[in-house]
């Protein structure tokens, strides 16, 4: 999708990803090592009462699903997010899938190859229940003139 191709209202549903244990460890044990996401006892005694899913990788997860579905596909970059919340813990097993609607697009003032497009994302479990919230803005690369 080009800039152009946003509108904002626009909605965007992915397919789902499901959390295995030892992806969840294995996440963790590199970039997050904290108890509750490596280890299974630990975890078992900690407040979430079981082992959990890092909230960056739900978050690195959920940008890799855009990426694969072709929601960014014209992707140049992002000036930063916003408003990033994990609302409740992931757990092994857990199936999420992506809720988005653009929530603006803007032209670039200075470079006629680009604009930003405003997007509220939902990261959902087969619950429906709304695990991780986060507003990003992405760089979208424009239409090549004819």
């Amino acid at each position: 999708m080009y800039f152009e191709e946003y509108k904002v209202g626009d909605k965007f549903r992915s397919s789902g990803v499901t959390f295995t244990e030892s992806g969840i460890i294995d996440f963790a044990i590199k970039y997050d090592p904290q108890p509750f996401h490596i280890d299974v006892e630990e975890a078992a005694k900690s407040q979430y009462k079981g082992l959990i899913a890092s909230g960056f990788q739900t978050l690195a997860l959920a940008f890799r699903m855009y990426i694969q579905e072709g929601f960014i596909k014209q992707g140049m970059g992002s000036p930063g997010m916003d408003e990033l919340r994990w609302l409740k813990p992931v757990r092994p097993g857990d199936t999420l899938h992506i809720e988005s609607e653009v929530l603006g697009t803007k032209a670039s003032s200075s470079r006629n190859d680009r604009g930003y497009v405003d997007i509220f994302c939902s990261w959902v479990n087969q619950r429906d229940e709304v695990v991780m919230t986060v507003r990003l803005t992405q760089i979208i690369r424009r239409r090549p003139p004819k």
